[in-house]
């Protein structure tokens, strides 16, 4: 089914793992759409708890395929946002859930809409238009060995997919100026330092660690909690403090008729693991 990725389920987590390792995992368009029909596939099944991405080879992904950008250069752009061979309607991208919010119907920002918990493992370098769709995966696990850049001022090109929302709102508008307009490599301790990556790891200790948390989730957490806090904290950083609490308000009301809460307080009370149902509900 997919040329340009790898994708496996090994309960409770999923990988998808971008397989252009010649060319730096370079990403094309082809890639994209076997990227978000695999993540569909991921949120329908219920042996998914959660969903890793990483990339084959030594690097994470190089940014844009360099015939892309050629291909854009000589006026092919209208042809740029057509998947690269392969049959376009068997990889037709699942729904967003109900009410998913228009900002998060974009082109790498519906990662932020799914209802599961995706985490980069960023294996290698990561660059260019790698860095936005690393950005909206909810967690980061950085090699020690990677970096990042953002190549675009390189390129004569700006803070593509969202970068200029998503990066100050991690590390403040100086510092993300600072990436943006430099393009300096950034090593995978300074990500850690200005809150880019949620961890650093020895290269071949980072997709264990990412499989690690999601089994610890699955065993321990709710996830019909996790999915209704992921959509808590994205669309309510548009809202005010006020609106955000009384949202909280109404969604605690609706927790508390759900089965899920009743296992959790039993389970505790109990002293066993708590079972809780796996998403998607039947």
């Amino acid at each position: 089914m997919y040329d340009e990725i790898g994708y496996s389920v090994d309960d409770p987590v999923a990988t998808i793992t971008l397989s252009r390792p010649d060319a730096l995992n370079a990403w094309t368009n082809r890639m994209g759409a076997e990227v978000r029909h695999a993540v569909g596939r991921a949120e329908a099944d219920p042996a998914v708890v959660g969903i890793v991405i990483t990339g084959a080879g030594r690097a994470f992904c190089a940014g844009a395929d360099m015939k892309l950008l050629t291909s854009i250069t000589e006026g092919n752009g209208a042809d740029a946002g057509a998947p690269d061979g392969g049959d376009a309607v068997s990889l037709a991208p699942a729904p967003l859930p109900p009410g998913t919010p228009e900002d998060l119907d974009g082109t790498y920002t519906w990662l932020m809409a799914g209802q599961k918990p995706v985490i980069a493992a960023i294996n290698g370098p990561v660059a260019g238009m790698a860095v936005p769709i690393a950005l909206c995966c909810d967690l980061r696990f950085m090699s020690s060995e990677a970096v990042l850049l953002t190549a675009f001022a390189q390129r004569g090109l700006i803070a593509e997919w969202g970068l200029s929302w998503l990066l100050p709102r991690l590390v403040g508008p100086a510092v993300a100026l600072d990436l943006l307009m430099s393009s300096r490599k950034v090593d995978a301790a300074e990500c850690l330092r200005l809150g880019l990556v949620n961890t650093v790891l020895p290269g071949a200790e980072l997709l264990a660690a990412a499989r690690q948390y999601i089994e610890d989730l699955a065993a321990r957490c709710s996830p019909a909690s996790i999915a209704i806090m992921k959509r808590q904290v994205y669309a309510q950083l548009h809202a005010g403090l006020g609106p955000a609490e009384r949202e909280s308000q109404r969604l605690m009301v609706e927790s508390f008729g759900r089965p899920d809460f009743t296992e959790g307080v039993q389970s505790f009370l109990q002293k066993r693991p708590p079972k809780f149902a796996r998403l998607p509900l039947n």
